[in-house]
């Protein structure tokens, strides 16, 4: 055997077509398809054997076929108006956030995830957080904001998936090659890579910078991979989600306190503050120290600011899914640390300690005790927040806990497809993709005939089993399956089946193999000859949930069974390629949550803008966005505290529907077309797309959370600090004269006085207040009110009260007046809470006093 050297030979590109690099360097190409089909045109072959990577392609396609393209009129044409739209794109001056908002442009959002899905090619993410960041990343490149993005740099990303003969799930990890992929050194002035460091448990920690351009803004991701680390940090960055609780610690000091140090080392100066998930939290301390440190602040003051500028969304819908970490590893990482911050031990635990978890550190916690703006991802998911956080605010009714919500939504560029584009391009008018959230936009949807929607739907679908099968194919070659077997793939999945997609992370609560509960009814359903429907199924279990490794197994097995073969499938390797394809191919997109647990949920979002119709669990975005036309529920709004009966009674309502509804209406035809079909996907586009996109997502981000932080931000810089200098000084003062308040009101032996009335009148309610050292402008006093239920006040409101006379020095009387319109029992209480013009929510500073409390 003989020694070899390599030599390697990237592709010189004539200077007519360097454009090519330009564009392969910026994810714009990722949802805009006449770039891609650029690349496509010069070798349809080579772009799918390399996965549709433009930076690998552009280093190995053919010199010849490159010259060939040159010669090809309609080529060049195409290529020239496709580097144009992309210059143009990039060079836009009137973006939707410079025409509303042109006196912030010079302001910075600084967005944190610790994981992107962006495209396949760079598999950093695993599942729906990630795409979700990707999508908020392209969106705010869209709409023109002032945004850069910071992340980590997974050298082996997330595992990719092998389903074996006995239905077990095996892992996988591939180390990506940087120089294949649209990422970028970042080099410091004197052209060195430019590193950033983090110390953890009394060590240095060493990373260097990479970039990645999506359209207008930038990620940042940080890499420990260098030769200043010794193996172990080196390894810290390799894996998404991987290792212990040791090495989620490491990573999350690195991409919070990293992350900031990176905006540092890159003179990014940012304004308002974004953390995507508890991951980022240490952020917050970060920017806190260097205040302490930098500005001479005390930690109070600079708490202030950073609660001022920074955002924090949770997207968790269980209390066990937000990161903690045990106090004696708190000490080990952050015993150096506290003291820059000018605290003692006990006050920087307190930061992320929730009431009745006395022995953890809360990553959520110390979010929610950093960010003036908070929210959870779906209108259901921010009360089930408050519910889960209620305990942050003591005494505070659980309604009014101060997390809001903004609804996900979904890139509608990425995921629709080009034959819809196509349609739409023809239907819509001709500025549609500029107006994605304006709903009069696709009331046009309307006119598209009935024949074109299917049309285009069936080619999709047509697509979606080719690849799928291809898929498959590969998939039971390499466990060994019969080659006769194999060949029957080409056959069993039929296009003119009713189609059920299932797709998604393989989390238990995601109940994947719901519909199997009663095996005979849904084999009859499956196999009625007249009405054939067939389920493709596909998701990853993270490595460490068993359980779903067994959810795994039963539908490989359900699959083998007589009178299921070639009527249930399951593809290996789930990634936002199977994804796009069975989003914008199958029928119907199945969803059986175990509610409340979906926190959003994007995939339904992805399939509804391409015609695919959702049946869903009424739970996450679904409960908002299903209308009765635009698809089906599964169950009801029912809390169960039973999960059998739960499982038992979804199950049933799944099979009813599509039993009594769903299949009949599909192979419904008129002359071929299913109209009551094409009708409710019509309704699906129409109602949805507007609603469901990031566009409109990031537009409410950007109206409720971003700007009213920039405001505030400006006001604190042109006072020089004064703004938060007073404000912390009177709460400080409330804090110290809060034990002293009370609250007199008219009472018996068994609470506050009952009152009598009809409906329609007005009660004049009247209490008393000490306040000792306050004054009645430092407080809110209220009634609150509302329906009683077993002893407790529910949806209750709050009706301010006023000044009627001072009774002594320190001591007030108030009074509100009522109005009940509707008849039965309600109850009702005295409150106080503090009051200052410059709070950012009622609940800022979480004091309140109850009357007698």
């Amino acid at each position: 055997m003989y020694k070899y050297g390599k030599i390697k030979v990237t592709t010189t590109l004539p200077e007519k077509l360097l454009g090519l690099r330009d564009i392969s360097k910026n994810l714009w190409w990722s949802w805009n398809n006449e770039a891609i089909d650029l690349f496509r045109e010069i070798d349809l072959a080579l772009w799918e054997k390399l996965n549709r990577n433009p930076v690998r392609f552009l280093q190995e396609v053919s010199v010849r076929k490159l010259e060939e393209k040159l010669s090809d009129n309609e080529f060049m044409n195409h290529y020239d108006k496709v580097l144009k739209d992309f210059q143009s794109y990039l060079n836009q001056e009137d973006t939707w956030f410079n025409k509303n908002y042109p006196d912030y442009k010079n302001e910075h959002i600084i967005y944190f995830s610790a994981e992107y899905g962006l495209h396949e090619v760079l598999p950093v993410y695993s599942g729906g957080l990630g795409v979700l960041s990707g999508d908020h990343c392209k969106t705010a490149s869209d709409l023109g904001l002032p945004f850069t993005a910071i992340g980590l740099f997974y050298k082996q990303g997330y595992f990719d998936q092998h389903i074996n003969g006995e239905g077990w799930q095996e892992t996988h990890f591939t180390t990506l090659n940087y120089s294949q992929l649209p990422v970028w050194p970042v080099y410091d002035e004197k052209g060195h890579p430019l590193t950033i460091y983090v110390e953890l448990s009394g060590r240095v920690v060493y990373a260097r910078i990479w970039c990645i351009n999506i359209g207008r803004i930038k990620l940042y991701l940080m890499d420990t991979d260098v030769p200043e680390n010794n193996q172990y940090d080196r390894a810290l960055t390799e894996r998404l989600y991987g290792g212990d609780r040791e090495t989620r610690i490491q990573q999350e000091i690195l991409l919070g306190i990293g992350g900031i140090r990176t905006l540092d080392a890159l003179g990014i100066k940012g304004t308002v503050y974004h953390m995507n998930e508890g991951h980022s939290s240490f952020m917050a301390l970060e920017l806190a120290r260097k205040l302490v440190m930098e500005k001479n602040i005390p930690f109070r003051e600079a708490k202030e600011i950073v609660y001022s500028s920074s955002v924090f969304t949770t997207h968790t819908p269980v209390p066990a899914g937000n990161d903690i970490f045990p106090l004696d590893m708190i000490d080990r990482y952050f015993s150096h640390y506290w003291g820059q911050l000018g605290l003692q031990r006990n006050e920087f635990i307190s930061l992320g300690l929730k009431p009745g978890e006395p022995n953890v550190f809360n990553m959520a916690v110390l979010a929610l005790n950093m960010s003036g703006r908070k929210n959870g991802v779906s209108e259901l998911h921010g009360a089930v927040s408050r519910n889960i956080f209620n305990t942050v605010w003591p005494d505070i009714p659980e309604e009014e806990v101060p997390i809001t919500h903004v609804t996900n939504g979904i890139h509608t560029m990425t995921w629709l497809a080009q034959g819809y584009k196509y349609l739409f391009d023809k239907y819509l008018p001709s500025d549609w993709k500029d107006r994605l959230y304006d709903a009069a936009v696709w009331e046009k949807i309307s006119d598209i005939p009935d024949e074109d929607i299917w049309k285009t739907h069936n080619a999709l679908k047509t697509k979606m089993i080719r690849f799928i099968t291809d898929r498959l194919k590969k998939q039971y070659l390499q466990n060994g399956v019969p080659l006769h077997e194999v060949n029957e793939l080409d056959s069993q999945i039929d296009t003119q089946a009713l189609t059920i997609g299932f797709a998604r992370r393989f989390a238990t609560y995601k109940r994947a193999n719901l519909i199997f509960r009663d095996l005979a009814r849904i084999e009859k359903i499956l196999n009625n000859k007249s009405m054939p429907v067939q389920i493709i199924f596909a998701g990853k279990a993270h490595p460490a949930d068993h359980p779903a490794h067994q959810v795994i197994k039963n539908i490989h097995d359900i699959a083998r069974r007589e009178g299921f073969k070639g009527k249930i499938f399951l593809v290996e390797n789930y990634n936002m390629t199977v994804a796009r394809h069975l989003v914008q191919g199958v029928d119907i997109w199945m969803n059986n949550p175990r509610r409340p647990l979906e926190a959003s949920g994007t995939s339904g979002q992805k399939a509804c803008i391409n015609g695919v119709l959702n049946f869903s669990i009424l739970d996450g975005w679904w409960c908002e966005g299903y209308n009765g036309m635009n698809g089906w529920i599964i169950g009801d709004d029912t809390p169960f505290d039973n999960e059998q009966h739960q499982d038992d009674s979804d199950s049933k309502s799944l099979y009813e529907a599509l039993e009594r509804e769903i299949v009949p209406l599909f192979f419904n035809r008129e002359n071929g077309i299913p109209v009551g079909w094409v009708n409710r996907m019509k309704e699906s586009i129409k109602s949805l797309a507007p609603v469901y996109s990031t566009h409109r997502m990031v537009k409410d981000y950007t109206e409720k959370m971003y700007v009213p932080a920039m405001i505030r931000i400006a006001k604190i810089r042109e006072s020089q600090y004064e703004y938060i200098h007073t404000l912390s000084d009177w709460k400080q003062h409330v804090e110290r004269g809060w034990h002293q308040v009370s609250i007199m009101a008219n009472q018996d032996i068994h609470g506050l006085v009952d009152h009598s009335m009809l409906s329609g009148q007005e009660l004049n309610l009247n209490v008393t207040v000490q306040l000792s050292s306050l004054k009645p402008e430092d407080v809110r006093v209220e009634v609150y009110y509302g329906h009683l239920a077993q002893d407790s006040i529910i949806d209750g409101q709050a009706v301010e009260m006023k000044v009627v006379r001072q009774t002594d020095a320190s001591t007030y009387s108030y009074e509100a007046t009522i109005c009940l319109l509707d008849g039965g029992e309600y109850g009702y209480s005295f409150r106080v809470l503090p009051q200052h013009p410059n709070l950012m929510n009622k609940f800022d500073l979480p004091l309140i006093k109850w009357a007698n409390s």
